[in-house]
């Protein structure tokens, strides 16, 4: 038996042996591996620098050359700031290449700070760098030589106005070119044209001058005759309708010389009767020319335009001389005249300043939206806002980096004391409010345990001051969150509706919570905006963009 035992200790230690041996073998092979595979290493030139200056951090990777290799890119060596990376060393020895990368670091808040791994990518295979300790001091300052002073408070600056200022030149430009194109075509007054200037003659000037046109016509030497006696007649049967007042255009021979034998002897118009039997002659030749072709000679056409011009002028003579009514109302007559014309050119003036806006306007919307044309020509709040100038800048401590339409002011918060107790401190910022149109706020925690932060409780505290400001119906989805420089927190999102004050029902809010902590603070941005707002949106974005945390306190 105790042979038995004694030789089964024996087999149990050479299987043990067997195995540690076989292990011993296997290490082999994986030692030369780690030999022939890649090896990284990572140092700065300085662990303790002052605010503001620089370290070099240099990364060697040892590898096969045909090996694929990614260095760090970014701000990934977050709380320390990247100024640049200088471009890769590449040194080739037996089949291997040695590739270093040297980075400058910077710190503008004095503490201690921790430089995080580094991955290096190799063939898709992750390698991390050890992480160091830095220290930033203050800059030492002789306060016997240089005074010191008080931080000045928060000053109010006035807002640019150079966009409205432009917009505004632009409007009066395009209304001083339509103006003037209304004036110069409509209102202002055009020289007159030779047929103008006669029209607003009298009519027995205008009579006289016509006859004078006809005596200088070529009618008579290209003979054509009824053009001449048509001309010669209408002259003079215009004057007597203008000056005396009597139907003549629209008159045959007969009715007209029986209307100016009745004017004769009612006394209204002295005229001899050698004058009207002249005057029927005349027209009669012109019927026969006109209608029965009959050609007389030169001499009698000429004679005849003679003996009319003697008929106006003593026709003109005959007229009794206008009363001081007549006079009157006749000035009154042009006067209303001249306004007619006038309130027509105005007229017309408007209906194209009307027509040319319309048109722009349709072409406007139907080219940029209605929406667009709408919030440009009356204005948004939240198009102003994305289209304003932007500020970028630091909030709280730990600091909170983010890019905004306008400044965040600090607000001051009265903490209950039961919070006192677990709070160091708290630096809050903020634009606008929580039920509004848009709202940006950031805040900044230190505790006075250094413990991690509850994120829950965090979250369901600004998700409860929702709720107290108005905030109904929240809905609430949480995802991961990374800066521009890769720092990750959560995200918190969703939407809840509020009661709208410019109308009966009730609109629409969406939200964004941003958390982030580490052991004794917590920092979080919240932005809420109303749904819907496409400018709202793109400031979200460009906010969300612009967003960068430091997690060292």
């Amino acid at each position: 038996m105790e042979q038995r035992k004694t030789k089964s200790r024996v087999l149990g230690l050479q299987s043990l042996g067997t195995v540690v041996l076989f292990c011993f073998f296997l290490m082999f092979p994986t030692l030369g591996i780690g030999q022939s595979g890649p090896r990284i290493s990572a140092k700065v030139d300085t662990v303790s620098i002052k605010i503001g200056e620089q370290i070099q951090y240099k990364i060697t990777v040892e590898a096969d050359s045909t090996a694929i290799v990614h260095f760090p890119e970014g701000q990934t060596f977050s709380p320390l700031e990247t100024v640049e990376a200088l471009m890769i060393d590449t040194t080739k020895n037996k089949g291997r290449v040695i590739l270093q990368r040297i980075y400058a670091l910077t710190q503008f808040d004095s503490g201690a700070y921790t430089i995080p791994p580094q991955r290096i990518a190799i063939n898709e295979q992750p390698f991390f760098t050890d992480s160091f300790q830095i220290k930033v001091a203050d800059v030492a300052v002789d306060t016997t030589k240089q005074k010191m002073y008080d931080i000045k408070p928060l000053m109010q600056v006035q807002k640019s106005n150079a966009k409205l200022w432009w917009t505004l030149f632009w409007v009066l430009l395009a209304l001083a070119i339509i103006g003037g194109l209304v004036y110069w075509f409509f209102l202002r007054k055009k020289p007159l044209t030779e047929e103008e200037k006669e029209a607003l003659l009298p009519p027995y000037d205008r009579a006289l001058l016509e006859l004078k046109k006809l005596e200088n016509s070529r009618y008579l030497i290209q003979d054509e005759y009824k053009k001449y006696y048509s001309e010669l007649t209408d002259i003079v049967r215009s004057y007597l309708e203008e000056d005396v007042h009597v139907s003549a255009m629209e008159s045959t021979t007969s009715e007209l010389i029986t209307k100016l034998e009745m004017l004769k002897d009612s006394g209204e118009l002295n005229l001899e009767d050698e004058t009207i039997r002249q005057f029927q002659k005349i027209l009669q030749t012109a019927d026969l020319v006109k209608f029965a072709k009959s050609k007389p000679e030169i001499s009698v056409a000429e004679q005849d335009r003679k003996l009319v011009e003697d008929i106006v002028i003593k026709t003109h003579e005959a007229l009794p001389e206008p009363t001081e009514d007549e006079l009157l109302l006749n000035e009154e007559y042009l006067e209303e005249l001249a306004r007619k014309k006038q309130r027509k050119r105005i007229y017309w003036a408007a209906a194209i300043f009307i027509g040319v806006l319309f048109l722009g306007s349709g072409l406007s919307v139907a080219y940029f939206g209605f929406k667009e044309v709408r919030d440009a020509v009356f204005g948004y709040p939240t198009k102003d806002l994305l289209e304003g100038e932007w500020v970028s800048s630091s909030y709280g401590y730990p600091p909170i980096e983010l890019e905004t339409p306008d400044v965040l002011v600090r607000q001051e918060v009265k903490l209950p004391p039961e919070t006192e107790e677990l709070i160091k401190e708290l630096q809050t910022f903020s634009y606008g409010s929580y039920v509004g149109v848009f709202s940006v706020a950031t805040s900044s925690v230190t505790y006075k345990e250094q413990s991690d932060p509850n994120f829950e409780a965090v979250i369901g505290s600004t998700l409860a001051s929702f709720e107290s400001l108005g905030l109904r119906n929240i809905i609430t989805k949480q995802e991961e969150f990374a800066t521009k420089s890769g720092v990750l927190g959560l995200k918190t999102f969703g939407t809840g509706s509020f009661k709208d004050d410019r109308s009966t029902s009730s609109g629409k809010a969406k939200y964004n919570i941003l958390t982030f902590g580490g052991k004794g603070f917590v920092q979080q941005v919240v932005i809420t905006w109303e749904e819907g707002d496409d400018y709202a949106e793109d400031i979200v974005t460009r906010i969300l963009g612009s967003l960068d945390v430091k997690t060292q306190v």
